[in-house]
């Protein structure tokens, strides 16, 4: 991979923000930031632009060596057409193929070293999925692109890293299968995620407790000494600096984030309600695993306010700041 190469965003649910927060990124664009162009149709770039009157010229190109030589006079666009008419806020199951589409081209241009990472605008999981789409979210159809590999999700801004053990699963389904196995996995792949992306030789794991107050000793509950402790064990075993069973009400304040890299946390809510209270806007989301760089604004499509001009860009400038700052530490 060349140091110069540019990143790819992908279109995410043409209903959605994602065409809004793209035109607006390279609006915020900064001399010297590594180029990015989107895989998007240029016509419905176009009309968004003209709809909210947003002053972004645009240029397609046909293929990411062009990036870099048109972005700092218009938005470079690898055209992917969609099959009907995109209206905002109503998603369209016409267009699923192209929303794929997208994700796939990224993707086989990172493999191949074309792109330094893949940035992801937000998919609408249901359009999808009604259209034959049979992955819970972007997580897992990334990994089956990439062969298979065992990935983990983490949310990150400058103050927290997390990374939830259990993801898309209900909150009793997720009690019923949280096993040693699955923390222990997510352990591995936190620390080697946190070494090879993010600089960090020794990683510190604080791992979040499942009950109130850690289980109160077997009071509240034993999955944290049935379950959670030998994990720890297990990690510490294998050279993984982790700490815990910890309360997950006091393990988020500001004394105590400094005292570890990423929390270890054992359902979704867990991990993201404190990461999107701390930073909402500027929220991150990272594929770890993966052979190539990946991250994703941390939030939703936003269909109640998709083609209103009021979406805010920040965390698809964060997800493009932190995948240009990963594709330079990144050590294979």
């Amino acid at each position: 991979m060349t140091a110069g190469a540019p990143l790819a965003v992908t279109m995410g649910e043409p209903a959605g923000v994602g065409g809004e927060l793209s035109l607006k990124a390279w609006q915020a664009r900064r001399s010297g930031s590594r180029p990015f162009f989107v895989l998007d149709d240029p016509g419905r770039l176009a009309g968004l632009a003209r709809q909210l009157g947003i002053d972004v010229p645009l240029r397609e190109i046909a293929g990411p060596g062009e990036a870099a030589s048109v972005f700092s006079e218009a938005l470079p666009v690898l055209p992917v057409r969609l099959a009907a008419p995109s209206t905002p806020g109503r998603p369209d199951v016409a267009n699923a193929p192209a929303t794929i589409e997208a994700i796939e081209r990224a993707v086989r241009f990172a493999q191949g070293g074309i792109v330094a990472g893949v940035v992801t605008n937000p998919i609408q999981k249901k359009t999808l999925q009604d259209a034959g789409f049979r992955h819970p979210g972007h997580t897992e159809f990334l990994a089956e692109l990439a062969g298979g590999v065992d990935v983990a999700m983490m949310l990150a801004c400058p103050q927290l890293r997390v990374v939830p053990v259990t993801i898309h699963l209900s909150l009793a389904e997720a009690v019923r299968t949280l096993d040693g196995d699955a923390i222990v996995r997510a352990g591995r792949i936190a620390a080697l995620g946190l070494r090879t992306l993010f600089g960090i030789d020794r990683p510190r794991l604080a791992v979040a407790a499942l009950n109130p107050h850690a289980g109160e000793q077997g009071a509240m509950g034993d999955e944290e000494r049935r379950i959670i402790m030998p994990a720890i064990e297990s990690l510490r075993r294998e050279g993984i600096e982790a700490s815990g069973p910890a309360p997950a009400d006091t393990l988020f304040h500001a004394a105590a984030r400094p005292a570890y890299d990423v929390a270890l946390c054992m359902y979704h809510d867990q991990a993201l309600i404190p990461i999107k209270t701390i930073d909402f806007a500027g929220g991150v989301n990272v594929t770890l695993g993966l052979p190539f760089v990946r991250t994703s604004p941390d939030h939703g499509t936003a269909l109640d306010i998709a083609g209103t001009g009021r979406a805010d860009p920040t965390s698809l400038l964060a997800a493009i700041d932190m995948a240009d700052d990963m594709a330079r530490r990144r050590r294979h």
